[in-house]
């Protein structure tokens, strides 16, 4: 397998180009608060989309400018949000699993072929899957789920922050920063943190 892209290297399209493969990925996983954000991608034959990359790794400009690029020109995509009361009942890895099986479940294409970011996943129907460690890095589907993962939660985040001022979650987007945990120390948790998380 390809090493992950420098900087003047492209990312691949998919592991297996003749087959409508779905690049899964998920956004909020180490958050303290929030639903953990979980998308599956499939991007037709001939997709480009210059500056496309791991959603870690670009600013939020960048990520909002390719959200509508990479939903307008996809074969199919999906979005699922996993709450923070499920995340407590059955653990974030599960979880995440869980909500990139129903993002693939929503898809309006069903794929031949899954390619997850990270090396953890569980078969979902009898659709062969590829786990690829950093492959938001290496594959533009794994990447597209990354970026859509990312915005549309980040889009609740911010809608969260205006109920629940005080915690900077427009800012932090859930994260542990410092100043998210002081206010936690000095306001309390919220609905939306998860409880079996340390503070």
């Amino acid at each position: 397998m390809r090493p992950a892209p420098g900087k003047e290297e492209m990312l691949m399209r998919c592991l297996k180009p003749d087959v409508a493969e779905a690049g899964c990925d998920e956004a909020g996983r180490g958050c303290l608060c929030g639903p953990v954000a979980c998308a599956a991608v499939i991007l037709p034959p001939d997709f480009e989309c210059p500056g496309l990359d791991d959603s870690k790794k670009l600013s939020e400009k960048k990520r909002e400018a390719l959200r509508p690029i990479i939903e307008e020109n996809a074969l199919a995509w999906a979005v699922v949000m996993v709450s923070p009361e499920e995340i407590d009942q059955i653990n974030i890895l599960n979880a995440s699993i869980e909500g990139m099986h129903r993002a693939l479940q929503a898809l309006s294409v069903t794929p031949a072929h899954i390619i997850v970011d990270g090396n953890r996943f569980k078969p979902f129907r009898d659709i062969p899957h590829t786990t690829v460690v950093h492959g938001d890095a290496k594959y533009m589907a794994i990447a597209a789920a990354s970026i859509l993962a990312k915005t549309h939660r980040d889009d609740l985040m911010r809608r969260l922050a205006n109920e629940f001022p005080g915690y900077g979650w427009e800012i932090n987007k859930g994260y542990p920063t410092k100043a998210h945990k002081e206010a936690i120390a000095s306001l309390g948790l919220t609905p939306h943190h998860r409880k079996t998380f340390k503070f």
